[in-house]
């Protein structure tokens, strides 16, 4: 079904904006040929590390038609999830752990592909097309796809960056075969500044716009398997679940919005956990605490891995006392890095209060 029709687009706009997303575009199911360079170069570089879906899905993710051929036109919506606190306070605060903002509450997955499928059945109903809609676990390349229809542009520290929303959004797609005009493709805003590149603890980028994964604190606490390689444990500091401080520093910030959405904003109990409490969770103690939460897709034993290296980096050796039963915990993973932790606490001394 062909329309260059602008109400039809006013109308899909505003019924997205009535479900709760923040902004809305239009691009056509197609990358340029820069995007499907880098993803195929940092595949081949082998930056991907542990997430070998990035390589087994490759030619799905670099071409969208691949996904679904009958597709003729692309709805991107971004979803604002901005803090109402600087992320990068909580990094001095030695004795809790932090946590990313994004997985601060409720995971997105969740929410927005609630709303997505809300405003797909609406376009289906209302404009007799076909519709499919995705929501970061599909290989579907969004953020460029979120630069071709307008909503913002990739930043150096590869993440989108939106004039309106700064760094803090998150992305979902609806393909239709509606044939919807395409928007006006966002321009890069970045200019000389480098404060995301500079901040990054680990040195992650090899340049504008390249990230070595295997080296980026998010990827290390997330999505690694293993043990995370002593060189990045000093620099990990108290993050125990991703990092934000590229987005954090970003200057777009300063237009960034509070998130509206409430499924968003923090839980109590997770904006300034206490290490110790953390370290001693078993694994239906950490399911009934991160219920509903992106943190449980990790586990137990990666959780804990990286609130042990948390400790380490404590300065208090008042933590050896809890820290040393997990020597013999039953997952390698633990026990090792116990075991590294208290030699840490080892150098240091008691906090004084």
């Amino acid at each position: 079904m062909k329309t260059n029709d602008t109400n039809i687009k006013d109308a899909l706009k505003a019924k997205a904006l009535e479900l709760g997303f923040d902004t809305v575009g239009f691009a056509a199911p197609a990358l340029d040929k820069n995007a499907q360079a880098g993803l195929l170069e940092f595949i081949a570089l082998g930056h991907h590390g542990d997430m070998q879906w990035m390589e087994d899905k490759a030619d799905r993710r670099a071409d969208p038609k691949t996904l679904w051929p009958e597709a003729r036109s692309v709805i991107v919506l971004g979803h604002n999830y901005g803090p109402d606190f600087d992320p990068m306070e909580k990094l001095e605060r030695r004795n809790t752990g932090v946590i990313s903002t994004y997985a601060l509450n409720q995971d997105y997955h969740d929410v927005i592909k609630k709303r997505l499928k809300q405003l797909g059945r609406w376009i289906a109903e209302q404009y007799k097309c076909e519709i499919k809609v995705f929501v970061d676990t599909a290989p579907v390349m969004e953020k460029p796809l979120a630069e071709m229809a307008g909503i913002g542009w990739q930043g150096k520290h590869t993440c989108l960056v939106s004039r309106e929303f700064g760094s803090w959004l998150f992305l979902g797609s609806i393909f239709t075969t509606l044939e919807l005009e395409t928007d006006a493709q966002e321009i890069d805003h970045c200019g000389n500044c480098t404060r995301c590149l500079d901040i990054c603890p680990t040195n992650a980028f090899t340049s504008e716009r390249k990230l070595d994964a295997r080296k980026c604190i998010s990827y290390l606490t997330i999505e690694h398997k293993g043990q995370i390689p002593e060189e990045f444990r000093k620099a990990i500091g108290n993050r125990i679940y991703g990092c934000d401080d590229c987005l954090a520093v970003c200057p777009w910030n300063k237009f960034a919005q509070t998130a509206k959405e409430t499924a968003y904003h923090p839980r109590k109990e997770l904006e300034a956990p206490l290490l110790h409490e953390l370290v001693q969770l078993d694994d239906a103690a950490f399911r009934q605490m991160f219920s509903k939460s992106p943190v449980k897709r990790i586990g137990r034993d990666r959780f804990v891995r990286n609130v042990l290296i948390a400790i380490g980096n404590s300065n208090d050796a008042s933590l050896a006392e809890i820290t040393k039963p997990l020597l013999s915990d039953p997952n390698p993973l633990v026990a090792e890095m116990a075991g590294w932790t208290l030699r840490e606490l080892a150098k240091a001394s008691p906090l004084k209060p």
